[in-house]
Formats: structure tokens, sequence, C-alpha cells
């Protein structure tokens, strides 16, 4: 069945939505900034305290737990509640959190669980904060700019990823790791004051709107979360894609120490070539959606990025144990291609799902990648020893290949950008006296 085109990506906006969104931009980058440095450093405290895999393990546990049980039921909130006060409390929330483990810190007191709690708090405030944010976009951006602005979010991800890490350490050895945790608050205090004064956040209209949320309600929107995404099945099969992608590239890349140290025979300065690698491909990806905003058709270069990704990671499972300066390059490639497959995925869903689903739909997503990563991890750890570490990177490699191929094949998702919510076919309306096009011209 085909029905006329609804303009989507173009919604009413004011002139200047950009001195709207900009503030909420660079107040949640900042945030953004400042929590990986306290991961960071984190991480590493535990590293050196302990030196135990078990406890570097449940702390990354800790952080998955929120999403994956209450993920969903954030979504739905997400999607009623006021989304500029959940950004303001999430915030909070986590400012008021680093700041007792700050007083810990201070007065020596210090504990793991206490470490454990901080970021099962942030993850806490996560699933709310980031679904509210990414939902917001569609309703305060123009559509035209939604891939640009993906692209300039994967430059900020490339920016923390590869200058986060060496901050991390040198601030690790000129503050104290209260003052450390310190810079988490002020750049959330500012997050929280930028929100505050100078954006307006608007909300999605909603016919089902209550004042207050029932159990029931809230479970009824949870079941229609996934409802929508089940009955769409282009959207369906793209999820499920990425999922089974995350699945497999998570791991691979948490057990990248073992290839430099296994097959490279490399130790702590050639993997740090390697993320830095991976990081300044995210740059260069995000420049280059920044720029050129990627082709026309968002699933082009979604897929197209993928089957990329996949030609580099099965190419690295087969280099010899000298090709450690090609295996650099291939992972910037990896990178620069993981930036033009998250950022136009990120614009197709803002442009395709209604605002008033989009918290929702952000929630179940997230949710997948969280559930899916402990069987990775187990699937990986069985892999890499039964079959080596190279068979690892091969068998990720070739799952990108198979759904970068799928993707660009399968209607139902070659066409998500035809496509209104539900998957039907649209055509653009036309004038008296004009002949429509067929579907697919």
């Amino acid at each position: 069945m085909v029905i006329k085109k609804q303009n989507t990506e173009s919604r009413s906006l004011p002139r200047y939505w950009l001195r709207n969104y900009l503030p909420m931009w660079i107040g949640q980058a900042l945030s953004i900034f400042g929590s990986r440095l306290v991961q960071f450093a984190l991480i590493w405290y535990l590293t050196e305290k302990t030196g135990s895999a078990t406890v570097l393990a449940s702390a990354t546990l800790v952080g998955l737990i929120p999403g994956i049980i209450l993920g969903p039921f954030a979504g739905a909130l997400v999607d009623r509640w006021n989304r500029k006060l959940i950004m303001i409390v999430s915030d909070a929330l986590v400012a008021l959190a680093t700041l007792v483990l700050a007083l810990l810190f201070a007065v020596n007191l210090i504990q793991p669980w206490h470490i454990y709690a901080l970021m099962f708090f942030r993850s806490l405030a996560g699933i709310f904060q980031f679904p509210a944010m990414k939902a917001s976009v569609s309703l305060m951006v123009p559509g035209e700019f939604y891939a640009r602005l993906s692209g300039i979010n994967q430059v900020l991800d490339g920016v923390i990823t590869v200058t986060g890490p060496p901050l991390g350490a040198l601030l690790l050895v000129t503050l104290p790791m209260q003052g450390i945790l310190a810079i988490d608050l002020a750049t959330a205090v500012l997050a929280i004051s930028l929100l505050l004064l100078l954006v307006k956040v608007p909300q999605p209209v909603r016919a089902d709107a209550v004042k207050k949320v029932s159990t029931r309600q809230l479970l009824l929107d949870v079941r229609d979360s996934f409802k929508y995404a089940l009955t769409w099945p282009g959207l369906m099969m793209l999820l499920i894609g990425i999922t089974l992608i995350d699945m497999a590239a998570s791991p691979a890349f948490s057990l990248m120490p073992l290839l430099i140290s296994e097959h490279f025979g490399g130790g702590a300065l050639e993997l740090g070539w390697m993320e830095a690698a991976f990081g300044v491909g995210l740059l260069a990806g995000g420049f280059s959606l920044g720029i050129w905003g990627g082709f026309k058709r968002k699933t082009l270069t979604i897929f197209m990025a993928i089957f990329s990704m996949g030609v580099g990671i099965t190419s690295l499972s087969f280099l010899p144990d000298n090709g450690l300066s090609v295996a650099i390059i291939l992972m910037g490639i990896t990178g620069m291609m993981n930036a033009l497959t998250n950022g136009p995925l990120g614009a197709l869903l803002q442009a395709k799902v209604q605002p008033e689903m989009q918290g929702r739909i952000f929630s179940v997503i997230n949710c997948l990648k969280n559930a899916t990563v402990p069987l990775g991890l187990i699937l990986a750890a069985s892999v890499a020893k039964n079959l080596g570490i190279q068979a690892l990177y091969l068998a990720t490699g070739v799952i990108c290949l198979l759904i970068g191929v799928g993707g660009l094949v399968i209607r139902a998702v070659n066409t998500l950008d035809d496509q209104a919510p539900g998957g039907k076919l649209m055509v653009p309306s036309v004038k008296p006296g004009e002949v429509p096009a067929r579907s697919g011209e």
C-alpha cells in the first residue's frame, strides 16, 4: 500500500533554533567529557588497588544492570515526563553521587562498593538522560540537519576517545582523586545551569496524555514500544542487525589487548596506538558527516559503512604477526566506518520515529545492546580460547559483511528512507495535473 508522503523531517521550528539547542549541546558535551575522565580514573584506581579481573568485570556489570532491567520503562517515562526536567534531575543525581564519592576519598574511607554505587547511579541516570536528549533533537533541530549533527556528535566522541585516556592519566598523577571528581561535578553543574537558563525543550503532543502515570499505563507503554518495532519489519530488522554487530564487535574490541600481546607481540604502547587510531577514525568520519551529511538515502550510508567495517575487521584477522602498522591503519578505517554508521542511524530514527515514541525506541535499542553484551563476552571468550584471537576478529568481520549486504538488498530495510511509521511506502504528494511517480522511482 502506498500513501502520500508526509514531511517527517521538516517540522515547524523557530528561525533561531540553534540559539536554543547549542547551550544544551555544549552542556551535555562537557558533562560527558567529565564523566569519561572520572570513569577512566575510577577503573584505573580499581585496577591498581585490587588487580582483580573479577572486580573490573563486576564494575562493568553494575553499569549494565539498570539499562537491561529498567531501560524500556525509563523510555516510556521519558515519552510522558518533561524531558528538560529529566535531563536536569539526571545530571543532579550524578553530581550528588560524585560529591559523596569525593568526600569518601577525601577522608580516606573509600571502598570498592562505593565506586560500584556511583557507577550504578551513573547508569541509572543515563537510561533517562540519553533517550531524553536524543528524543528532544527532532523537536529542536530542523530535519535537514540531523545527519550533520550526528556527524558532529561522532567528532565529539572521537575527541573524547583520543584525549580522554591520556588526560585522565595526567590528572591521576597531578591531582588527588577527589580533585578529578570535582571536575565531573563542575561539568554537571554547568550542564544543569545552561539547561535551566538558556534552553527551552519542547514536549511531544500525545493523544493519550495523562497527569499521573499508573503502573498499568507504564506497562502498556513498554508493550507498545516493542509492538511498534515488531510490527515495522524494516525497523525491526535494522535493530536486530545493529544489536548483532554490537554483540560481536564490543567483546572483540574489549579483547584487543590479547590481539596486541599474543599475536603482534606488542605492549601498552602498541595498544595505545590502536585505540588512538580508532579515535582518529571517529574524528575523520564525524567531520566527513558534518560537512557532507552522507548519501541522500541514509540506509545506503549506514550499510555501506557496515560492509566497509566488515572488510576492515576481516582483513585485520588475516594479518601476519609483523603487520601491526597495517593493523593500526585498519583500525582507523574501522573507526571512520563506525562514525559513518552511527551518525546516519541516529538521524534516520529521529526522522522516521514519531517524537512521542522516540524515548521508548532509543531505550529499547540500549536495552538490546546491554542485554547482549554478556552473551557476546561469553561467546567471544570461547572462540578466542578454542580457535585463537584472530578467529574472533574473523567472525566479527563476517557478521558485519553479512549485515551490510543484507541491509543493502533486503527491500524492507533499504527503503526505510521512503517509509512512514509502520513501514508503509510513501510517494511525494503531487500537484493537480502532474503524474505521480511510481513507488521506488
